[in-house]
């Protein structure tokens, strides 16, 4: 499966924790990510286009799930991760927003 990985600032280190507890399951498939969120693929950071390129591959159905830990306390939505979501919901592709739903969509790799 091809997975992409989103965090915001605040998430970074979680999303790290969440990869390393899952580095099993993960490592049996393909991830993406934005620039220091990333793994193995590199996009640009969210801030440059790197949320555009992530939507870009799942209108073009090239993703099979996102992880995306944004933070709930920002004061302003961000309008490209509300674009991701609402692109993940338009394509059937599962989208887990915190860590309890992420673990979930991973163990079910399993």
């Amino acid at each position: 499966m091809n997975i992409a990985l989103i965090a915001h600032d605040n998430k970074k280190e979680l999303m790290v924790q969440f990869c390393t507890a899952y580095c099993g399951i993960l490592a049996q498939h393909t991830l993406c990510a934005t620039a220091t969120t990333g793994l193995q693929i590199r996009f640009l950071s969210f801030d440059h286009g790197g949320g555009q390129q992530i939507a870009a591959r799942i209108a073009y159905n090239e993703l099979d799930m996102v992880l995306c830990f944004s933070d709930p306390n920002q004061k302003v939505p961000d309008e490209d991760v509300a674009n991701i979501f609402r692109l993940c919901d338009q394509n059937n592709i599962p989208y887990a927003s915190n860590v309890a739903t992420a673990e979930m969509l991973v163990l079910g790799l399993a």
